[in-house]
């Protein structure tokens, strides 16, 4: 699975990438800071999978999924916030799953497990 970081905070991304890299089938295929490098980056490094800061600059978080729901719509997507009230509106526009920052690890990855690229409608994540 190639997943894509969407995160404006450096130690956000860098403490993704250091725990996708120890899981197996996984590769981060590229990190990018707002909205318009996350459209570049999607196309050029053809991510199976975004993990996406609810608050990334450039477009509101609701316009984001759902343009990218449009836009990529083989593309899974993982919204990632500090706010788990944010949850039911990610899920709404489309992510395939939401993830609370303050959750443990073992939340994210497992909805990553849920999200391979054979497996159709909504990944495992923690709602609010």
């Amino acid at each position: 699975m190639r997943i894509l970081i969407a995160d404006s905070q450096r130690k956000v991304r860098r403490a993704l990438r250091v725990l996708l890299e120890q899981v197996d089938q996984v590769q981060v295929v590229g990190e990018a800071v707002d909205s318009p490098g996350l459209f570049a980056r999607i196309v050029t490094e053809e991510a199976d999978l975004v993990l996406l800061d609810g608050d990334l600059p450039g477009m509101p978080m609701v316009e984001l999924v759902s343009t990218l729901r449009r836009v990529f719509p083989e593309v899974q997507t993982i919204v990632l916030s500090i706010q788990p009230e944010h949850g039911p509106a990610a899920l709404a526009a489309g992510a395939h799953a939401f993830v609370s920052k303050g959750d443990p690890a073992e939340q994210l990855l497992t909805a990553i497990d849920r999200c391979r690229p054979l497996v159709k409608g909504q990944c495992g994540g923690t709602g609010p």
